[in-house]
């Protein structure tokens, strides 16, 4: 689990076991994401923070993923059957897309509501009604409730559907006729049932009013972040770079073939007559949506790699009518063939890496979406601490010190179990001693002198080494363990029994 996933889990699990939710404007995001999760919880019969696992909590994002590429499908008015194709293929294969569909965050979330208000918008512009409305408000209060950064993304939209009229004054006629004004009534609607739903999350269903408050107060706390220099800082092509040419990747790593297809896709919308079965106004509106985001996201200083799926997902729109629009456009049976094929090859190689990043190089630094992601050892860290609660007379309930001034999560995901773990950012002098101590390399001189400087002679208690080779909780985050002699003795004798076989199954 990802830092991240891990402190997002601690709230859901309050939130599951009925001690409420309470936004926090400052951290966390919105409160959707939890209150979808509550949903595959129920289902797997867990009522507790303790019972809840990996498949749980990230089975949403999961679940979103692939009902984003499904959605696809209400697109074949704008992109055309074709285009609307190749989109979702595009949607289920990007190694971006798929990787972050599998993290217990909120930016796959936020894609997908951002997805159905543009579906909602397009059904409204060629059908007007209260249904699309309504639909329209419910996914920007989603959108809202998930996200800060959904603002970005209405204002995005907003600006995109403002610059569309000025330019079908240079392509009039080349577009199908679509309501140009939203009726006062349905806008109304629209806002009312926005404001109805993030309302309702972001004050806990109306147990926490003061919610609707900081939500609205958490702008400033976010803005402030966006240009605060942190090691989330990066230069403004950080995010094309992690699409098309990403430093220190494996090899061949790159999703250059979407932006490439979502220029063509810009393109074919500004071309009269030359996109038959896409609707070229609805084009022009995608082109600007996404290139605003790109501009708007590459501006903030204050960069992660995740936030990349939200123009991503417009480049993804762009290069399904851009595939169709290159196909259809080339003179030739040998023409296409070839153009088809390179098209085929192309996309067999980002389902390759979609499967590789997201499973071989799952927190592999070469994979360039892994960021600041835990490594492999936690699982060693925490067999480690199980074996020696199983030595001890406690058992899960052995006391265990943690002491660094460093984010350890998701390490309290991990030990949610073992209800006697103390968390400390320092060691000071008056302390107590616990029989197992986890301790970053800069808190060792302290705890040393705690340990064997301030006891008399006497009483002083050996501590033995746990792990016999340096184990990371991330990249740069070592730990050392370190348990009393006498139990580590008892660890190594329970280690030493032998294990009876299992009913059924051969040892």
């Amino acid at each position: 689990m990802h830092a991240d996933e891990a402190v997002h889990a601690e709230k859901f699990g309050a939130l599951l076991e009925g001690r409420g939710y309470a936004y926090d404007p400052s951290e966390h995001h919105g409160p959707t994401l939890y209150y979808l999760a509550l949903l595959p919880a129920w289902l797997r019969g867990e009522s507790r923070y303790v019972e809840i696992d990996e498949v749980t909590l990230r089975s949403v994002s999961a679940a979103l993923g692939v009902a984003l590429v499904a959605a696809h499908l209400g697109a074949r008015g704008v992109l055309g059957p074709q285009g609307a194709l190749v989109a979702a293929i595009l949607a289920a294969i990007s190694p971006a897309m798929v990787f972050y569909s599998r993290y217990f965050i909120h930016e796959t979330p936020l894609v997908f509501f951002s997805f159905g208000l543009l579906l909602a918008v397009c059904r409204y512009l060629r059908a007007p009604g209260a249904a699309p409305a309504l639909l329209a408000g419910a996914c920007a209060g989603l959108m809202v409730a998930t996200m800060e950064t959904a603002s970005l993304a209405l204002g995005c939209m907003l600006l995109g559907l403002a610059a569309t009229p000025l330019a079908d004054r240079a392509h009039a006629g080349s577009a199908p006729p679509i309501r140009r004004v939203a009726l006062g009534q349905d806008v109304l609607l629209a806002v009312l049932a926005a404001v109805a739903v993030s309302a309702a999350l972001f004050s806990s269903f109306l147990t926490h009013p003061q919610g609707i408050v900081d939500a609205v107060r958490a702008y400033g706390f976010y803005l402030d972040r966006a240009g605060t220099a942190s090691g989330h800082i990066h230069p403004w092509s950080y995010y094309l770079r992690l699409l098309v040419f990403p430093a220190d990747a494996a090899p061949f790593w790159t999703e250059g073939l979407i932006p490439i297809l979502a220029v063509v896709g810009g393109a074919a919308g500004w071309v009269r007559k030359g996109v038959q079965a896409a609707d070229s106004r609805a084009l022009r509106f995608l082109c600007f949506y996404t290139l605003l985001m790109l501009v708007t996201y590459s501006a903030i200083p204050y960069k992660t790699p995740w936030c990349v799926l939200g123009f991503l997902h417009g480049m993804i729109l762009l290069a399904g009518a851009g595939a169709a629009f290159l196909v259809r456009s080339l003179e030739g049976t040998a023409a296409r063939a070839l153009v088809a094929f390179l098209l085929v090859s192309a996309a067999a190689d980002l389902g390759w890496q979609a499967f590789r990043g997201s499973f071989r190089l799952a927190s592999d630094p070469r994979n360039p979406y892994v960021y600041a992601h835990t490594g492999t050892d936690v699982f060693e860290i925490v067999a480690r601490l199980k074996d020696l609660a199983r030595a001890h007379p406690d058992g899960s309930s052995m006391p265990v010190q943690v002491i660094s001034p460093e984010n350890l999560w998701p390490l309290p995901f991990y030990l949610r179990g073992m209800p006697r773990v103390a968390w400390w950012t320092g060691a000071p002098d008056s302390a107590p001693n616990a029989p197992v101590i986890l301790l970053t390399p800069d808190m060792e001189p302290a705890v040393v002198r705690r340990l064997y400087d301030l006891p008399p002679a006497g009483e002083r208690e050996l501590y033995v080494s746990i792990f016999e080779q340096p184990v990371e909780l991330r990249p740069q985050v070592e730990l050392r363990g370190y348990a009393t002699s006498r139990l580590w003795e008892d660890y190594r004798r329970l280690q030493a029994e032998p294990r009876e076989p299992r009913p059924g199954r051969r040892e």
